[in-house]
């Protein structure tokens, strides 16, 4: 049995299947825009330094893992060795930035791009 297909849009833009949809040029225009570049801005402010700074962290771990191995065998307590406790670090400083980064995105980020959305498909 053939399926039919979807009629073709109403008025061009809206469809039976969703909101409207912006023109290419209502996207270059929203991108172009102060409320567009203050949302990258805060994403960016956040999220590059946070890189760099675990780029950082992770290349000194494997750093002190290749050239300082006596330091990395220092026994803390037990069989606990600082090289255990820096490489359970990296596990730790993964899931703390994620979770720094989806509250970020909550209270920051998501709220602006909300509103560009909904004012993007208003005016579609």
């Amino acid at each position: 049995m053939a399926t039919e297909a979807p009629p073709p849009p109403r008025n061009g833009t809206e469809t039976d299947h969703g909101p409207a949809s912006p023109t290419t040029e209502q996207f270059i225009e929203v991108q172009e825009g102060a409320e567009f570049g203050e949302l990258r801005r805060t994403y960016r402010s956040f999220a590059f330094p946070l890189t760099l700074a675990f780029i950082a962290w992770y290349l000194l771990y494997v750093l002190l893992s290749n050239y300082a191995g006596g330091f990395m065998g220092t026994k803390v307590f037990g069989n606990i060795n600082v090289a255990l406790i820096l490489g359970l670090g990296q596990f730790l400083t993964t899931f703390l930035i994620a979770w720094l980064y989806s509250r970020h995105a909550a209270r920051r980020l998501d709220p602006r791009a909300e509103a560009i959305r909904t004012r993007m498909e208003g005016d579609a």
